[in-house]
């Protein structure tokens, strides 16, 4: 079955913009999927259509079978959702915060409490459970939304931007939760800048452009779609860069070089010309960005 099932999927707003243009797609369940796209692109659309929160001019949105048209409670049922923006009261406790988001969804007061528990253990916040949320540091009200989301026990997380603002530790111990996540089943939709999260977590994306899904692939053959690579290269000194002006080497200090290299160009070619030149070399590894290097190229 599929956790998310989206076709010719259309918004019109009232002054006429058109957000979403007819678009198709499709999130397997126990996917890590990420939807991607520029400020204005269309993503956050897709998501408020998909939670309820806008409402949609035409098309067909199903969560785990059920359609959001005929079948909005239960659909709602298997989501949850973790917004960019913080939107709990600052001036209730986390504890509160959590159990209460239970109740929307029926969950008996006794069930609340072990779920609020249980969510709070795994997210680290269970010694905070009595503290305010204004007295949280930023990295804790992020870890409560995720706690808020997960009370109910959704098949499907929608994560959009839950990394913003965060601190890379931070950020690094939160991958590794949602890996966790979902590893034991529930299917995670994302929408982040960090396009390193995508490489380092997801399996499947998708990159909308002006409301129009521009790419839908798995984050490896995305991948392949790059005809660049830019490599870091550390050295014990630098030394003189004659010779090597066709690589468009850019030094970011005393001990690093940045070269970027077509896919046809060989690394050891480029390695074999730096020790020519007397360069000590000490490591070498890709940057990283080649999703970004993408994204960049279609927008």
């Amino acid at each position: 079955m599929n956790a998310i099932e989206i076709k010719n999927l259309v918004k019109t707003y009232k002054n006429g913009t058109q957000a979403v243009k007819g678009v198709d797609l499709v999130v397997p369940q126990g996917d890590f999927f990420a939807l991607l796209g520029a400020n204005g692109a269309g993503k956050t659309t897709i998501i408020s259509i998909l939670i309820g929160l806008v409402n949609k001019t035409s098309g067909t949105v199903k969560v785990f079978d059920h359609n959001i048209d005929q079948e909005f409670d239960l659909a709602k049922r298997c989501i949850g959702v973790v917004p960019q923006e913080f939107n709990f009261n600052m001036f209730e406790k986390v504890h509160d915060i959590v159990s209460i988001q239970a109740g929307f969804f029926g969950i008996e007061r006794k069930i609340a409490v072990k779920n609020t528990e249980e969510v709070l253990k795994k997210v680290g916040l269970w010694d905070k459970k009595n503290a305010m949320a204004r007295t949280l540091s930023g990295g804790m009200k992020r870890r409560l939304m995720i706690a808020r989301a997960l009370v109910h026990k959704p098949r499907v997380l929608v994560l959009d931007e839950p990394t913003a603002g965060v601190d890379v530790q931070l950020r690094v111990g939160m991958w590794d939760y949602l890996r966790e996540l979902n590893a034991q089943g529930v299917t995670i939709l994302l929408t982040t800048h960090y396009l390193e999260e995508v490489q380092q977590m997801c399996r499947n994306a998708a990159i909308i452009k002006e409301g129009q899904i521009v790419r839908l692939d798995s984050v490896k053959n995305l991948n392949k779609f790059i005809t660049q690579e830019t490599y870091v290269i550390a050295v014990k000194t630098m030394e003189s860069l004659a010779g090597l002006e066709a690589y468009k080497p850019v030094v970011v200090d005393d001990h690093t070089l940045e070269v970027e290299l077509n896919r046809d160009e060989q690394l050891n070619g480029l390695l074999i010309k730096l020790i020519n030149n007397k360069f000590d070399i000490t490591d070498v590894h890709p940057k990283g960005q080649r999703l970004e290097k993408l994204f960049l190229s279609l927008l």
